[in-house]
């Protein structure tokens, strides 16, 4: 069975819409009836729906256009590309307490869980059978959600207003708890969950005790972190011991994949890649159109780079709807050893198949000095069915490619030879390497619509060309995190530790390596649904019978500059870490430590962790709040992001560490007294500097 249906929350009080569930493919049915009374939630079955419900909660991180302002922008990872973010990308003057295309959603949807997990925690002792089999896994399910809730908010906001009890009317007054209150509640609650929960779901997509040890161990990582310097020196001893007890328990209950492509080799809903080990809680998204709401899963959208504009190509389903809202930044092309670790190739899409015939692009006569032997003018460059389109991720010293003057957008020279696709190289001969300006890199250079796009989210079994509903899941926590954290741990617990986090790092860099035999030049992501998709099932239902924008293999050979080196022996030796001096002088992430004044052992072990991140878990909404948490935001925003270039925001290290409190919050509420606040009173309430 799979979660995919829900239970509307209509209000916090008063009446709730609700919807009855039944037991088919999902334990999530919606079958939306009238409004009911809270006094609904003081029964069993009442308490059971709220819960059922409650897990819709769990879909809005990735609905919208939140997902990626509040999580993966902003950062070192990814800068906006189609569609500039000056709020969130470039921390402009629009990121304020009025912004409230981002920011006020998170505050009110989270809130809109605690209400909901305040009822089922209150409620469940005085009105749900406490010998029921299902009373401890309800009253731990209730517990984890408030938990994760105000997680959310407070690494978003900081500390944030604490309600642990359910409204019975409108509520005026409220004032703001510290963050250390905060993580006190907020690891209580999650201990209440992880010694309730069940260790395996009773459906697919229920929260497990795994998911409360994930959280537990990321909660107390946190507070460990440097963001809560000026008050957590007590705790950061025991929290440390915490991430790894939890986190072991996570890994050995999750096994991780055995090949990391095994995460997004995503063919339709409900198959084998939305149940891999791997996965220890995911948010339940299908292509039942009657449980998407008003979003559904929105992932898909923010990552492409824009393919449709370029001759020879259509949008289609297989390619996806190019919102284009971030682009990978130089820091995350270069971070990874792109011969060596499979993750990048696993990661990021670097061809397009060509689906328009007529509109393909056509040898000129202009082109005849440099077009390949044999081609004359007036032919088709490549034809429909054919690779259309190549990204070269190269590095700085190639003298392979050449601008080609007459066509300087979409195509280049190749040793002198115009190339038949269009090819966006990043480097171009004799050009430096830059790491945090618009441009200056190949024909890459003021091509905001074109990126090496991230390929985690591509979903190919959407119902129209310019459907915005994804059918994917939409993973919330997975083990590699988990081993993730430990290592961290183990850095921060000091240099004789170090040899541990080299060995729970090892475990995914070595699975992150090619395998003996293993194809280096194919490419697998969500996209491939397409075929399995009966709306692709000829022209006018979003595939082009003449060919797919989707296509199974990268630049991975001509990207490393290796053709004619074709081989399938492992790589998984070159990915091991032997000791620490493998950290300290890492020839890819040496120049990194050095742009980041990386100097200690310390400050290297933990950037090489944080890098590890990226190599690992690139794109997966994480990036912000983990550069927030270890303070390193400012120093790696002004390296790699080109924000800090482009003159339409600053970082402010005492600012945007934290998000705006909204405005509607604060000129809603009152003061002791039931007065309106005053602008002082406000200011007062609100994060620094907004």
């Amino acid at each position: 069975m799979k979660l995919n249906k829900l239970l509307i929350i209509g209000a916090m009080t008063g009446s709730l819409a609700i919807a009855t569930t039944s037991c088919r493919e999902s334990f999530l049915d919606e079958n939306l009836i009238t409004g009911h009374s809270t006094d609904y939630f003081k029964t069993q079955a009442g308490l059971d729906d709220l819960v059922t419900g409650a897990y819709q909660k769990l879909k809005f991180k990735f609905n919208y256009i939140w997902a990626i302002n509040c999580h993966n922008l902003g950062v070192d990872e990814f800068t906006d590309a189609n569609n500039t973010m000056v709020h969130f990308n470039h921390y402009g003057s629009t990121m304020n307490s009025a912004e409230n295309g981002s920011n006020q959603p998170m505050w009110d949807n989270y809130y809109g869980l605690i209400e909901p997990a305040n009822i089922i925690i209150n409620n469940m002792p005085q009105y749900y059978n406490q010998s029921s089999p299902t009373y401890s896994t309800r009253l731990g399910e209730g517990y984890f959600l408030r938990a994760y809730a105000y997680f959310e908010l407070t690494k978003q906001f900081g500390g944030v207003p604490l309600k642990l009890y359910p409204s019975t009317g409108v509520e005026y007054y409220f004032t703001r708890n510290t963050e250390e209150e905060m993580y006190a509640q907020i690891i209580s609650d999650l201990e209440e969950a992880y010694n309730l929960l069940p260790t395996t779901p009773a459906q697919t997509g229920r929260i497990t005790k795994w998911a409360a040890a994930h959280f537990l161990a990321k909660a107390h990582l946190f507070r460990a972190s440097e963001l809560y310097s000026s008050w957590n020196g007590s705790y950061i001893s025991a929290d440390l011991d915490a991430v790894i007890k939890y986190g072991e328990e996570v890994v050995a209950a999750h096994p991780l994949c055995n090949d990391y492509v095994e995460l997004w080799d995503y063919n339709s809903p409900n198959g084998a890649n939305e149940k891999v080990s791997e996965v220890i809680l995911a948010a339940q998204f299908s292509d039942d159109a009657s449980t998407w709401g008003r979003y559904g899963n929105q992932m898909h959208l923010y990552y492409p780079s824009v393919y449709q504009n370029l001759a020879g190509t259509s949008r289609d389903i297989s390619g996806g709807r190019e919102f284009s809202y971030a682009s990978a930044t130089e820091y995350t092309m270069q971070v990874f050893d792109r011969v060596n670790d499979s993750r990048f190739w696993k990661s990021f899409i670097t061809t397009y198949g060509s689906n328009n015939q007529n509109g393909a692009p056509t040898w000129s006569d202009a082109d005849m000095a440099y077009a390949p032997a044999g081609v004359s003018a007036g032919e088709k460059r490549f034809n429909a069915g054919e690779l259309g389109i190549r990204y070269v991720v190269n590095t700085p010293g190639d003298t392979r490619f050449e601008e080609y003057v007459n066509d300087p957008t979409s195509n280049a020279l190749k040793n002198g030879v115009m190339c038949n696709t269009h090819t966006f190289v990043r480097y171009f001969k004799g050009e430096a390497q830059s790491w945090n300006t618009f441009g200056g890199r190949g024909n890459y250079s003021n091509q905001i619509a074109r990126s090496v796009a991230l390929s985690k989210f591509r979903d190919g079994y959407r119902n129209s060309i310019a459907s915005q509903f994804g059918t994917r899941d939409a993973i919330i926590a997975r083990s590699a995190d988990d081993v993730l954290m430990i290592a961290e741990a183990y850095i921060r617990k000091g240099e004789s530790y170090y040899s541990n986090a080299i060995e729970w790092m090892n475990k995914l860099r070595q699975r992150g390596g090619y395998a003996d035999g293993e194809d280096r030049s194919k490419h697998v992501d969500g996209g491939q649904s397409y075929k399995n998709n009966s709306y692709c099932s000829g022209k006018g239902g979003g595939f082009n019978a003449a060919g797919a924008i989707y296509w199974e293999t990268n630049t991975y050979y001509e990207s490393n500059n290796m053709e004619g080196q074709e081989t399938t022996a492992s790589t998984k030796n070159e990915m091991l870490l032997t000791s620490v001096n493998d950290v300290y002088n890492s020839q890819t992430d040496g120049i990194i430590y050095q742009l980041l004044n990386c100097n200690s052992n310390a400050e290297k072990m933990l950037c090489f962790l944080l890098n590890e991140r990226t190599r690992e878990l690139c794109g997966e909404l994480l990036r912000w709040e983990d550069l927030a948490r270890t303070k390193t935001l400012n120093d790696r925003w002004h390296n790699f992001n080109d924000g800090a270039t482009r003159g339409l925001g600053e970082f402010d290290p005492n600012t945007h560490y934290y998000r705006p409190i909204p405005q509607s919050f604060l000129d809603g509420i009152t003061n002791s007294s039931g007065s309106p606040l005053t602008a002082d009173e406000k200011q007062a309430m609100q994060n620094p500097g907004y």
